[in-house]
């Protein structure tokens, strides 16, 4: 090699080993675009109207917080929220009375964990956020889930409230099992955000499909299907029927498409016509619900009913919005 070409090389791998923790590539129309860390805008989406839960991702992020941090406090306050009666304490239990929860959390590493049919304990997006840290595993259910909690020093709580319990004896007498499509407050809360280090983070956690079968899960704590995170691309996760979301692994879909160009409101829209387009699809019966942020913290949304709801909080403004859907009437 000769020596001013060496010097050149040499002089280009020293500036990208120098800038390289500071830029992000973004893979747009098959071109590497590099993004100036300054130009990223932290971000804190949700599924649904929840501003509360917004509210604490955001102090989080703006006081300097990680996006993990944040998306774990956001929906904490979901769980909490005994009136949500989908998410944590308070959650609608299945058809012998059982209230069984799920959770998933990913951070900007690709590190995730999950647990699933949790009986007892409140906070699960925090106890899977535990067996992402604290243990070689991704994901752990039930029994082995709830006692790893005790072992963590998760208090055991009792989830079904006089309310709930009211409503699940209340549909006994039918005893009807058809998933709702379109429901005035929320199934599950996933949420994504990314924070002043341009790092993106998500979680989701819910209670699952009111009146379920014992043992169902769906795709809230599934990594790829509920929820996907990838720090250079973004970050997408799901609410609906978790049975759809998993047959197109949704989610890794959304973050797929964004590698490969699209905008996360076309990559959303992608996502939701490779569900409603598959022979014999009953999308007419159901509802599934994407939303996702790309590096630049842009964000998209898209379902197949309409009435789906997201909430956004970016430059100081918490903002919640009707999503664009499929289906028209």
């Amino acid at each position: 090699m000769k020596r001013r070409k060496f010097i050149q090389t040499s002089i280009i791998t020293g500036i990208s080993a120098i800038t390289s923790k500071y830029i992000f590539p973004l893979n747009t129309n098959n071109r590497n675009i590099i993004i100036n860390p300054l130009d990223v805008k932290p971000i804190v989406v949700a599924t649904w109207n929840v501003k509360k839960s917004t509210q604490a991702a955001w102090e989080i992020i703006s006081s300097g917080g990680s996006a993990l941090d944040a998306v774990e406090a956001g929906c904490m306050v979901e769980e909490a929220n005994e009136n949500g009666k989908s998410v944590g304490l308070g959650g609608l239990p299945d058809r012998d009375g059982n209230v069984t929860l799920d959770a998933c959390i990913m951070d900007n590493n690709g590190n995730c964990g999950s647990v699933v049919y949790v009986k007892n304990i409140k906070h699960v997006v925090s106890l899977a956020k535990k067996v992402m840290q604290e243990t070689p595993h991704v994901m752990l259910a039930g029994k082995g889930a709830e006692q790893f909690a005790y072992e963590m020093g998760f208090e055991k709580e009792k989830l079904l409230t006089e309310s709930s319990k009211k409503d699940w004896e209340n549909w006994k007498i039918k005893s009807e099992y058809k998933p709702i499509i379109n429901i005035e407050n929320h199934d599950t809360i996933g949420m994504l955000a990314i924070d002043k280090n341009g790092d993106i983070s998500g979680a989701c956690t819910t209670s699952g499909l009111a009146y379920k079968m014992n043992g169902r899960v769906g795709d809230s704590p599934i990594i790829g299907s509920g929820l996907f995170v990838d720090n250079e691309i973004g970050g997408a996760v799901a609410t609906g029927l978790g049975e759809e979301v998993i047959k197109t692994v949704g989610s890794f879909l959304i973050v797929e498409l964004m590698r490969q160009g699209k905008t996360p409101q076309e990559a959303c829209e992608e996502a939701i016509r490779r569900i409603v387009e598959k022979p014999n699809s009953n999308y007419k019966n159901f509802q599934v619900g994407y939303i996702a942020i790309n590096k630049k913290g842009e964000m998209g949304s898209y379902s197949i009913h309409e009435n789906f709801s997201v909430t956004k909080y970016q430059e100081n403004k918490n903002i919640s919005k009707k999503s664009e859907f499929y289906l028209k009437k």
